[in-house]
């Protein structure tokens, strides 16, 4: 092996330095979310940058458990994120299929209208998702927090790219089994899509644990609070005067760990679909 010249170790020493400095920008944050939650009221308000608390102090989740709805949040975003993301899964992936595989009429429109739904800002549907709600009898219930969002238009496009390159003679074999569409689909393709629907998964999670904007035109009632509408209600001054800075970074962080550890779990299956999908495109 030839060794590497001084100009060579120059590049790579810079490129591990830019790499490192971008790191530590991108986890400071969390450092001082961390920090910030396990310091005194006083401490947080004086030095609200320092990563290092002093005194040590677990007042701020005492507060969290002892004088916020954080248990009835969590509950209800458990609640609501298990409902989406097995809807999603659910009805995204027969979506896909049928689009990528039955023929119908309308069936090119209708995956251009779904590409066309991915541009569209989610801010200009929110008074005809609150109309809508209102007119059906739906507004400020589960329901209201679950109907319109079960199904998303980037999940569709996910499992419609994969199924595509999914051969056909798979089904077709299938097909001279016996076996019907509904049953290839379910027995046979989608088995297949194992990579497709673990990204699907982890996505559909994330975003139903963080759904906030959908939150705020479907429910009033506290009690129906998930853990993002919690949260502002929190950092809008609910907990009265003062910054609150150990009480509010400590929720948010709570908030975090799920998400966090669903993404560990399940990173090497979501890498590896990542780059199974990038192969067969």
């Amino acid at each position: 092996m030839k060794p590497r010249g001084p100009r060579a170790l120059a590049s790579a020493f810079a490129g591990y330095f830019v790499l490192v400095f971008f790191a530590l920008v991108f986890l400071y944050p969390f450092v001082i979310q961390i920090a910030t939650s396990l310091k005194s009221e006083p401490d947080a308000a004086a030095h609200p940058l320092s990563p290092v608390p002093s005194p040590l102090s677990l007042a701020g989740y005492e507060r969290v458990f002892a004088h916020t709805d954080l248990p009835l949040w969590l509950g209800n975003s458990l609640l609501v994120t298990v409902v989406l993301t097995v809807g999603r899964v659910l009805l995204d992936s027969m979506a896909g299929y049928a689009l990528a595989r039955l023929r119908f009429r309308g069936r090119r429109a209708i995956a251009a209208g779904i590409v066309a739904i991915m541009a569209v800002p989610g801010v200009v549907l929110f008074i005809p998702k609150f109309l809508v709600l209102n007119q059906l009898g739906l507004y400020d219930s589960y329901t209201a927090l679950v109907l319109p969002v079960i199904c998303d238009a980037a999940g569709v496009f996910i499992m419609r790219q994969f199924f595509v390159s999914v051969p056909p003679t798979v089904e077709e074999a299938a097909r001279v089994d016996g076996a019907g569409i509904f049953r290839t689909f379910w027995s046979v393709v989608l088995p297949m899509a194992r990579p497709a629907l673990i990204t699907l998964t982890v996505i559909s999670f994330q975003g139903a644990w963080n759904e906030f904007p959908h939150t705020l035109v479907a429910v009033q009632s506290p009690e129906l609070f998930t853990l993002p509408r919690g949260l502002a209600d929190l950092v809008s001054g609910s907990l009265g005067k003062g910054t609150q800075y150990p009480v509010k970074l400590g929720a948010a962080l709570l908030a975090t760990i799920p998400v966090a550890v669903v993404f560990v779990v399940f990173q090497r299956y979501f890498v590896r679909g990542a780059n199974e999908g990038s192969e067969k495109g």
